[in-house]
């Protein structure tokens, strides 16, 4: 289970990362990547939504419910069946997104990097002195974490999309998605104050465990700004890892545990 309460410390610090941004001047960092990402994002949706639909008629082909249903001339099942249709392609929407987002993570990861050290650097008031070498220690662990992630979150997915197949479980299949990718993606977005921290990967993931109600809180906010044509789309890569940090930044997290 989550804690509610971190939940609600996530979303908050959307805000607070709104108010940063504006008082100090960032805006360059997050609109042109925003824009690529917004780009790229909206043909996605236009390919998978369609072929989702292709996807859908050879199943119900394949095991010949199509001509069934047909035959079968009752409103209430074909009402059944479009719901069921309707969950499995917003599964696929969501599959999409877990794919598209985290190649845009390990793309974006100099920039994400680059965004948690000056966010922390500024709360902090003192200057973090550059280093190329550390830059890409950072960028490597952000990659091997959004891989990690990607698996795991594959292998979940999988076994909902299979369940959205199932009438009546299948309505909730995309809320359990939602979450799923809520709460890894956060995870994603806190790791880069972890490993500023010089956490291991399996600190980090101990930590996030205990504390799922930040990722989840964090990820969350994150989807709803993709339900905000352009505008969301553009601001909420950027926003979230400047809100993860400043949620973190108030934890007062300890520098390199005992491992």
């Amino acid at each position: 289970m989550f804690s509610l309460r971190e939940v609600l410390g996530a979303i908050q610090s959307y805000g607070k990362a709104h108010q940063f941004i504006s008082a100090n001047r960032l805006w360059k960092w997050i609109i042109i990547p925003g824009l690529i990402y917004c780009l790229l994002f909206a043909a996605g949706i236009y390919f998978v939504w369609d072929y989702s639909g292709v996807f859908i008629d050879y199943v119900l082909n394949l095991l010949t419910l199509k001509t069934w249903i047909e035959e079968l001339q009752n409103s209430w099942v074909n009402f059944l069946f479009l719901l069921v249709g309707l969950a499995i392609r917003m599964v696929f929407l969501l599959m999409y997104f877990s794919f598209f987002k985290y190649l845009f993570l390990i793309v974006g990861s100099p920039l994400f990097a680059y965004l948690s050290e000056k966010t922390e650097a500024i709360m902090q008031r003192k200057d973090f002195p550059f280093s190329f070498s550390q830059l890409m220690k950072d960028v490597g662990r952000g990659i091997r974490l959004s891989l990690r992630n990607l698996l795991y979150q594959t292998v979940f997915m999988l076994i909902i999309a299979i369940l959205a197949f199932i009438p009546i479980l299948g309505w909730l299949t995309p809320l359990i998605a939602l979450f799923v990718e809520c709460y890894y993606f956060g995870f994603s977005m806190m790791d880069y104050s972890f490993e500023r921290r010089r956490w291991t990967m399996k600190q980090s993931i101990v930590y996030i465990g205990q504390h799922k109600g930040m990722a989840i809180g964090n990820g969350l906010v994150f989807y709803l700004m993709m339900f905000i044509p352009l505008l969301g789309w553009i601001l909420a890569p950027c926003y979230a890892v400047i809100a993860a940090t400043i949620h973190l930044q108030q934890q007062r997290l300890p520098d390199a545990p005992a491992r």
